[in-house]
């Protein structure tokens, strides 16, 4: 089971994810750009929102 902290810095990921990803799809780039902009950002987002929320 995951605390309140750790499904905010993941729900927080993955909407950043997600929002890159169908940011890079509605710039006409392929899906698999799409798909591997929206890992690296929720990946990215993670990390930074675990630094950021204490």
């Amino acid at each position: 089971m995951l605390n309140q902290r750790a499904a905010i810095i993941f729900l927080l990921g993955a909407l950043a994810g997600i929002g890159t990803g169908c940011l890079t799809l509605l710039a006409t780039n392929p899906w698999p750009v799409a798909v591997t902009a929206g890992a690296a950002t929720a990946a990215a987002a993670v990390l930074f929102f675990d630094r950021i929320i204490e």
